[in-house]
């Protein structure tokens, strides 16, 4: 990971933006040295796996069952 300071990252972004793309560099972009920002290349997330949490989920009934008449909202 290369560290930039503000000023730099502004007048070499077109640079900087060929280089991630090209070598897949990550960067560190600092204020007065202390890290405000990375820039790094854009990894296109899987849609078709499910989220760690959300796959430990389990439904243990039916939600297509029809409901019962007691189950139905009454009307006010």
């Amino acid at each position: 990971m290369k560290k930039l300071n503000v000023h730099e990252a502004k007048t070499r972004l077109s640079s900087v933006l060929a280089e991630i793309e090209s070598k897949g560099e990550t960067f560190l972009i600092c204020r007065n040295g202390r890290p405000i920002a990375d820039l790094r290349p854009h990894v296109v997330g899987d849609r078709l796996s499910p989220h760690p949490v959300l796959r430990r989920i389990r439904v243990r009934y039916d939600p297509t069952a029809p409901l019962s008449t007691e189950e139905w909202p009454t009307e006010d």
